[in-house]
């Protein structure tokens, strides 16, 4: 008997394969993985180590307001913009300096792996960059304080980045150590309406697409498996068991190729989002 053939080119994302059906002698290759990859929208983060003070005052007092504006006169000096005071990030240095004196501890990071990250999560601060300056001990005022954060280099970046636009500021007094001292914390943000942001509903249609292809591959394993331990395999049943297999790769073929576009087109758009939180 003359056998027929049917040959469908599957494009995968990583590759070409065939699938060959050969009726009355029926053999397929397995099928292969969809490997499309979307990127993902990076964050910066920028925590130089906590400074303490080197020297107490007696009569040390700190503001929030003070911190401010010593804070943007620096920046100003620099040729630098001043940053603008979010309600957010106050509450978000409010969590950090309140959990370090709770938790004893000193760090950007508390001991069961709390940071400036889930505090900004906290108060639901959308951002791209993130930085903090942590600061311990009896400064005689703001001005002082600022002043040891521009004098050390990690510190004085971060006062100083001109990609910053918002700070959040809590200064604190309490016993640390068995001493009564101060905690000073700032929290600089940009936030997320500082770069344009790559399109959900494409993201969504891609999730939507994948979850698709991993069902057609679940269908299209058991359809296979079917079709290898029907016997015999010819005759009008088996050959509409072969055309309805050969649909189901069409559409998974169709849907691989539609997914890869659509990856390509939502990893330029965070591509450009994450050049414009790097400056470029």
């Amino acid at each position: 008997m003359k056998k027929s053939i049917v040959i469908l080119v599957v494009l995968g994302i990583s590759g070409l394969f065939l699938y060959l059906v050969i009726k009355n002698d029926f053999k397929l290759p397995g099928l292969e993985e969809f490997t499309g990859r979307v990127q993902e929208l990076k964050k910066e983060f920028s925590v130089p180590p906590p400074l303490r003070s080197s020297k107490d005052s007696d009569n040390s007092f700190l503001t929030r307001s003070g911190v401010l504006q010593w804070t943007n006169i620096q920046r100003n000096n620099n040729g630098f913009s001043s940053l603008a005071e979010s309600a957010e990030l106050n509450s978000a240095a409010g969590i950090r300096a309140k959990d370090m004196f709770e938790n004893q501890y000193f760090a950007h990071e508390s001991p069961i792996g709390k940071d400036v990250g889930y505090a900004v999560d906290v108060v639901h601060y959308q951002y791209l960059m993130i930085g903090e300056n942590l600061a311990l001990g009896n400064f005689k005022d703001d001005q002082e304080l600022v002043q040891a954060w521009m004098d050390s280099p990690g510190h004085r970046a971060n006062i100083l980045n001109e990609r910053y636009e918002k700070i959040g500021i809590s200064v604190l007094r309490g016993v640390f150590e068995g001493k009564t001292t101060w905690i000073a914390v700032q929290v600089f943000g940009r936030p997320v309406s500082a770069c344009p942001q790559p399109d959900s509903a494409l993201k969504t249609r891609i999730e939507f697409n994948e979850s698709r292809i991993e069902s057609l591959k679940s269908e299209l394993d058991q359809k296979k498996e079917e079709l290898e331990n029907t016997r015999p395999k010819r005759g009008p049943d088996y050959n509409q068991k072969v055309e309805e297999y050969n649909i189901l790769v069409e559409e998974y073929n169709n849907l691989v190729s539609e997914t890869k576009q659509l990856i390509s087109r939502y990893n330029d758009q965070i591509q450009a989002v994450n050049q414009c939180i790097s400056g470029g």
